[in-house]
């Protein structure tokens, strides 16, 4: 069951995730939930080092480094997505 959420959000912010979830055919809603869901999911582990399910799928398919920041990297993504 969905309910209805109201956000404060800067608005710039808010054009710049409307235009990613139109470039990515999602809804914002659906960016929103994804993200909250990963942020609540990987709380609940007790290993603050375990990657996000979605990243964890993708495990095996090519070398990752052990060291590796994933939220550092998709930061760094993201930003540069951002100067686009």
């Amino acid at each position: 069951m969905t309910s209805k959420l109201t956000l404060s959000i800067d608005r710039e912010v808010i054009q710049r995730a409307k235009e990613y979830a139109h470039k990515t055919g999602r809804s914002l809603s659906d960016l929103i939930e994804s993200y909250l869901e990963s942020i609540v999911q990987s709380d609940k582990e007790s290993d603050p080092t375990q990657m996000p399910p979605k990243l964890k799928r993708l495990f095996g398919s090519t070398h990752i480094a052990t060291n590796l920041d994933h939220k550092k990297e998709i930061r760094k993504i993201l930003s540069s997505k951002d100067k686009r």
